[in-house]
């Protein structure tokens, strides 16, 4: 083997490196861009979104010549409605999520994306019946000690990190369950949202009286259409990278974007952080360090299980 292949797989890791860690980045960084619509309701940005990822994630796999891929999801009845159902787990996550950036509430994002492992390890065993190591049930309950205890404290169940939490959750298992590609994928549950996201606007439109195409307002109208860039881009680096990259790797990255998001809160939006408010994400991140440390400890021994044992020399 040559030097230049034996480098091929390092140079390709670098890559995927690169292109995971540019995915969590813009992730991190997304509460303030939907600070841009503000101005809009988070029901109506959502639908504009919805629409946008259409012609921003299609535009993308067009110039791939992939349309094809979700054309034969589409003709595949039991494959598109577990889409159907992961694309309503994914647009109330996005609800939420826009919401909680209008209503300055960055921190409750943060703190619900920092669960999210947590609460899909707590999937797998109750949906999936798996068995967890101790270190897993601890990590587990760490988590659910602080939530209990920022809800306690707070005089409010922390309603926005729960919904986060569970619904990409729940999005995450139902496209595990779907062997498609991640673009085709969001494509296919955008177009199968697409008409209620039209309808709604209609509605919104009529009922309110409101201009929900925002052509007076071109500044406007152009942070909504960025919203499919977005939601699209990122989207395509993660799904790069992924393919390079050990899932060890990948699950280490999750952590950036909700750090980001939390700076961002901190820093840039005067977020008051408070002292239960930081106990719990103590918590959270003490919980996440026994999970990451279990994690890596396990995908260790499996690596040394498929080893296989040099034969012993003889003398």
């Amino acid at each position: 083997m040559t030097d230049k292949q034996l480098a091929a797989p390092d140079k390709e890791r670098q890559v995927g490196l690169a292109l995971g860690l540019s995915a969590f980045f813009l992730w991190g960084f997304l509460p303030a861009y939907y600070k841009l619509t503000t101005a809009v309701p988070a029901d109506v940005v959502v639908a504009h979104r919805i629409l946008w990822s259409v012609v921003a994630v299609g535009a993308f796999l067009a110039l791939r010549g992939r349309i094809g891929e979700v054309i034969a999801i589409l003709r595949k009845p039991a494959i598109a409605f577990k889409l159907a159902l992961s694309a309503a787990a994914i647009s109330v996550n996005w609800l939420v999520f826009i919401y909680a950036v209008e209503q300055n509430e960055i921190l409750s994002v943060s703190f619900g994306y920092f669960a999210n492992p947590l609460v899909s390890v707590a999937i797998g065993l109750i949906v999936l019946k798996e068995t967890l190591s101790r270190a897993q049930w601890v990590a587990i309950a760490i988590a659910t000690f602080a939530v209990g205890v920022q809800g306690v404290a707070l005089g409010e169940i922390p309603w926005i990190s729960l919904a986060l939490a569970f619904s990409f959750a729940t999005y995450g298992y139902l496209r595990k369950t779907v062997d498609v590609g991640a673009s085709p994928g969001l494509l296919t549950e955008a177009l199968l949202l697409s008409p209620f996201a039209a309808a709604y606007l209609v509605w919104f439109g009529v009922s309110t009286g409101t201009d929900v195409t925002y052509v007076g307002d071109p500044w406007l109208l152009l942070a909504l259409i960025g919203t499919g860039v977005v939601t699209a881009f990122p989207l395509a680096l993660f799904a790069a990278g992924a393919r390079r990259l050990p899932l060890t790797i990948v699950g280490l990255m999750q952590y950036i974007a909700p750090s980001i998001q939390m700076l961002l809160a901190i820093f840039v939006y005067g977020e008051e952080v408070g002292e239960v408010r930081f106990a719990t994400f103590a918590l959270i991140w003490v919980s996440l360090a026994i999970f990451t440390f279990d994690a890596l400890k396990r995908s260790r021994d499996a690596r040394r299980a498929r080893t296989p044992k040099a034969a012993p020399q003889a003398r």
